[in-house]
């Protein structure tokens, strides 16, 4: 059910983004006729052969038909198939996403919850600081002062994704040094989304250490820890499975500000070259990928959500069963 109602959110996404580049002044093969070594002929027969010389509605329903088996087209400024380029960029946006994803999620749900247990204190204050902080100050300020500060220091690669002697590197060297230029970027977008979760998990284990079955749990006399891990968390934690797409989805975008600063090659850098140059297919395929990405995150969310929530699961129980009622 989750998957069938994905497929008319790709249709539009892909369908807007389609017409708003189409309608966007110029193209790549119009650019070429500065270039004295097109003539009108070929870059008219070049639209041709691409189907760009066609109807703004039959060309987006024979990309799409193409789009399904992921076939996106031809790079006219990289001079080859953009299925090739994406999936050359894909592991780069991946690795950086997935960890970063991870690392925000290891360091903001303990800190919230150790923010939460120790309300008005010191640490508590300390922790809602770096919370405030994260939240505020926007991410490509904060890769800036990075990069300022690694250019003064030396301590980080300020750009890039490898060092100019990486072949001559060691597997386990290689390794070092594609962790050690990812670094900065990494830093940067597990600060900002940190932050904004250590802020919602304390506000929501807060709330829940105030409801009458924490108040029965304690005069039972059950240990503080019993009562943090086994009841608060596992009814705090449901309402953050739904937000794990919206997570993904700021990643992902965050990605793409933060690959274009730092030169990472990633599909949001790849995506912003080609809207610069304006290489349409490109732009679609990178556009096509993104949205599919984002929407398996929120499947993801989903079903995290109806694993630790029986109710869930029971709702859609339910739900079946009216529908072979009716």
């Amino acid at each position: 059910k989750r998957i069938l109602q994905m497929i008319p959110t790709i249709l539009g996404m892909t369908f807007i983004g389609f017409v708003v580049i189409k309608l966007a002044p110029g193209d790549f093969l119009s650019s070429l006729e500065l270039n004295p070594s097109y003539s009108k002929e070929t870059i008219e027969e070049l639209k041709k052969l691409y189907g760009l010389d066609e109807n703004i509605f039959v060309q987006y329903f024979k990309w799409l038909f193409n789009a399904i088996t992921f076939n996106l087209g031809y790079s006219f400024a990289y001079h080859k198939p953009v299925s090739e380029l994406i999936s050359e960029r894909l592991l780069n946006t991946l690795s950086l996403t997935v960890s970063s994803f991870v690392l925000s999620w290891a360091i903001g749900i303990p800190l919230g919850v150790y923010s939460a247990m120790k309300n008005g204190k010191l640490a508590d204050k300390i922790i809602r600081a770096y919370s405030y902080l994260g939240i505020s100050v926007p991410n490509f300020f904060v890769a800036f002062l990075l990069m300022l500060f690694s250019a003064k220091t030396g301590i980080l690669p300020i750009g890039g994704i490898q060092s100019f002697n990486f072949e001559e590197l060691s597997f386990f060297g290689k390794i070092t040094d594609r962790i050690h230029h990812m670094l900065l970027p990494l830093t940067v977008l597990v600060f900002g989304s940190s932050a904004s979760l250590v802020r919602l998990v304390r506000n929501t284990v807060m709330d829940e250490l105030k409801k009458d079955y924490v108040l029965l749990a304690r005069a039972k006399g059950l240990p503080e820890r019993r009562i943090l891990f086994v009841h608060v968390l596992k009814n705090a934690m449901s309402p953050f499975y739904t937000l794990i797409g919206f997570d993904i989805a700021n990643l992902l975008s965050g990605a793409v500000l933060i690959e274009i600063i730092t030169s990472w090659p990633g599909i949001g850098r790849l995506m912003f070259d080609a809207v610069m140059s304006q290489d349409f297919f490109v732009v679609m395929g990178s556009l096509y990928i993104g949205g599919l990405m984002l929407l398996a995150g929120n499947l993801f969310a989903d079903i995290m959500l109806a694993i630790n929530d029986p109710r869930v699961r029971e709702r859609e129980v339910e739900g079946k069963e009216v529908g072979r009622t009716a």
